[in-house]
């Protein structure tokens, strides 16, 4: 049968079609769902290898969950425990919201990613290895005592052993212009040639991937086209592999989709707000992970009007966009924990000037550099109260890879209607995660309407505001009849020119929170999921959502009853019926990778409520496991 899918390739959709005729003979066993984790060293292209199997199963129309996990340094001791690199993908007939806990498939390709990752194993499934790293020396480096494949220490699973380095060096014997090091780097392709066969998938798409990739180096289009058919069917004659397994596709909305990465998602959220919204789009950026990438994808658009600067540093970058939002521009800058932190004296700035801005912030683990390529949630009393003064400004929190599309679309509809900063709060799982987004058009995102006036009307002043949102007008320096006074001093509440009258600091001071305030009646109520009133109200905000979303459907679908979800995207201004959502429920859990911000903000907020607490601070999602564990214990 031939699949004909729409995707984007070099930034333009195209119909290509995929022959899915995969040819066995052994009987296919049928599954709703599969989770499979590649792991081995960070050079051994896990990333690469993961993304082309999640990518391929998008193509067949799974839905999909990913989860990249790989170590700071850029290149980790070799054979280490700290530098393993993993890539796991979830891919389902059915709804998939989470990349998943315990894998059913681990490709392992050297001790230590074995040994790191064996707990994640259910089982019973399977382990594909490569034989050829379990060297006593790897073994060592994995602290292995003994080896794993000799000790029957791996009884309880499935081990299929395969001399993986040797049989790519076999194939790529007659390809030319390969050195020893790029040979034996083409074995991640070996492993996915296996995959490929075991879970039915074609290795069209692959293949093509790497005539666009490496269209200049024809040697290496070779090598690796060899080596996945290879280890294609290899897969295909190995008795060890009693089943080929197929994932059917899943019902979706019908309409255009491609798998994107929440950075992704977050930057083209950007381009869509400033076509709708009429302005230029600029960015000024300092690289750090995990948020670089959104200054990477954002400068591949210049046909678009996007101006993007790389400052030499965090200060610099935010400092670039304040001059850019004063000059007209939709002002963007990206940034992760420690650089939030470095941009918090300007952002008060931003506060006292009324201007639009949007600063990304990528949650990572911390404090300090920390964790850097892991998932956290503690920057969240940093955004709400990380400036000197009383200065506050809107807090939103994407809570997925597709729609950081649509919270980076809010953040700017809010900051351009309000005249107010607004934090975009992602982090690393998200932003580095990928699933099936939905393609929309910029005629089907809500309408965004600056405050940008071209002329003066009457007796113009700049610190006049509207009587609903409080917001001031945006004036254009350079306009006639609009010129205005500008800085970081106290200005005077009609005029803007510099004011040391204390009622008009404490007037201004309680006029800028009541404009945030307003914000409520400009955001949706929040909802509740399954049950809407009952006995237990899990509670959480940003990343967390899937990993949520899926422990409370599990738990409702064996028979638990009274627990509803209440997630929350808008954390400053809270949801106006946040209170009476809560009265629903019996008890409350908060549940957030952090040590309870956002539970201390809602009793801040809430008097008379209990919060209960489920805080993981290990650089990981929850697990649907610890989760329902956790709702069990509050249930009795």
């Amino acid at each position: 049968m031939i699949f004909i899918v729409q995707c984007y390739l070099n930034n333009a959709p195209q119909k290509i079609p995929y022959k899915m005729q995969v040819k066995t003979k052994k009987p296919q066993e049928v599954l709703k769902d599969v989770i499979i984790r590649f792991a081995g060293d960070s050079g051994d292209g896990m990333q690469l290898t993961g993304t082309q199997f999640s990518d391929t199963s998008a193509m067949f129309g799974n839905d999909v969950a990913t989860f990249p996990n790989y170590p700071a340094e850029i290149r980790a001791p070799q054979g280490s425990l700290y530098g393993v690199s993993g890539y796991q993908v979830h891919i389902g007939s059915v709804e998939i919201s989470t990349p998943g806990d315990e894998v059913d498939l681990l490709v392992a390709m050297n001790p230590a990613g074995l040994k790191t990752n064996l707990h994640s194993v259910k089982p019973g499934h399977t382990i594909i290895v490569d034989t050829d790293s379990f060297t006593r020396k790897n073994l060592e480096k994995a602290l292995y005592e003994s080896n794993p494949l000799e000790d029957k220490s791996l009884s309880n699973y499935r081990i299929i052993e395969v001399a993986m380095t040797s049989l790519t060096k076999e194939a790529l014997k007659s390809v030319k212009g390969l050195d020893n090091k790029a040979t034996t780097r083409s074995k991640n392709m070996f492993a996915l040639g296996m995959v490929y066969w075991m879970y039915h998938r074609s290795t069209d798409y692959t293949i093509d991937f790497f005539k666009k990739k490496f269209k200049s180096k024809p040697e290496i289009v070779e090598a690796n086209t060899k080596v996945l058919n290879a280890g294609y069917y290899f897969a295909e004659t190995l008795e060890l592999i009693p089943n080929a397994y197929t994932v059917a596709p899943a019902k979706m909305p019908s309409g255009t989709y491609r798998i994107i990465m929440g950075n992704t998602a977050t930057a083209w959220g950007f381009l869509a707000a400033a076509e709708k919204s009429g302005t230029e789009l600029f960015l000024g950026s300092y690289p750090i992970t995990p948020a670089s990438e959104i200054l990477h994808e954002l400068v591949k658009h210049k046909h678009f009007g996007v101006k993007a600067l790389q400052a030499e540093d965090e200060i610099a970058g935010i400092g670039a966009s304040i001059g850019a939002s004063f000059a007209g521009d939709l002002a963007i800058t990206t940034t992760s924990g420690p650089g939030l932190a470095l941009k918090g004296e300007a952002l008060g700035l931003a506060v006292m000037l009324e201007l639009p801005l949007v600063v990304v912030d990528v949650q990572r683990g911390g404090p300090s550099t920390g964790l850097p390529t892991k998932t956290e949630q503690s920057d969240l009393m940093q955004a709400m109260y990380g400036r000197n003064g009383e200065s506050p400004v809107i807090v939103i929190a994407a809570s997925s890879p597709g729609n950081c599309f649509n919270f980076a679309y809010e953040a700017c509809k809010l900051t351009l209607e309000h005249m107010t900063p607004v934090i975009l709060l992602t982090d690393g799982y998200i932003a580095n995660g990928s699933a099936p987004w939905k393609i929309r058009t910029v005629a089907e995102m809500p309408d965004i309407n600056p405050r940008k006036i071209n002329k003066a009307e009457n007796s113009w002043h700049p610190y006049e505001r509207d009587k609903d949102t409080l917001a001031r007008d945006w004036a254009v320096p350079g306009t006639f009849g609009l010129e205005h006074r500008i800085g970081g001093l106290e200005k005077d509440k009609v005029t803007g020119q510099v004011s040391y009258v204390p009622e008009n600091h404490e007037y201004m001071t309680k006029v800028r929170a009541e404009k945030i305030k307003r914000v409520q009646n400009y955001i949706p109520e929040l909802e509740t999921k399954f049950a809407e009133e009952g006995e237990l109200l899990v509670v959480g905000w940003g990343g967390t959502y899937g990993t949520l979303y899926a422990a409370v459907k599990e738990f409702t679908q064996s028979g638990g009853t009274g627990v509803g979800l209440a997630h929350f995207n808008y954390i400053n201004p809270l949801p106006k019926n946040t209170e009476a959502v809560l009265k629903r429920f019996k008890k409350i859990v908060v549940c957030e990778l952090n040590t309870g911000q956002f539970a201390s903000i809602l009793r801040m907020n809430f008097n008379g409520f209990t919060f209960h607490q489920l805080n993981k601070i290990q650089g990981l999602p929850f697990s649907n496991t610890e989760l329902i564990t956790k709702f069990k214990e509050l249930l009795g």
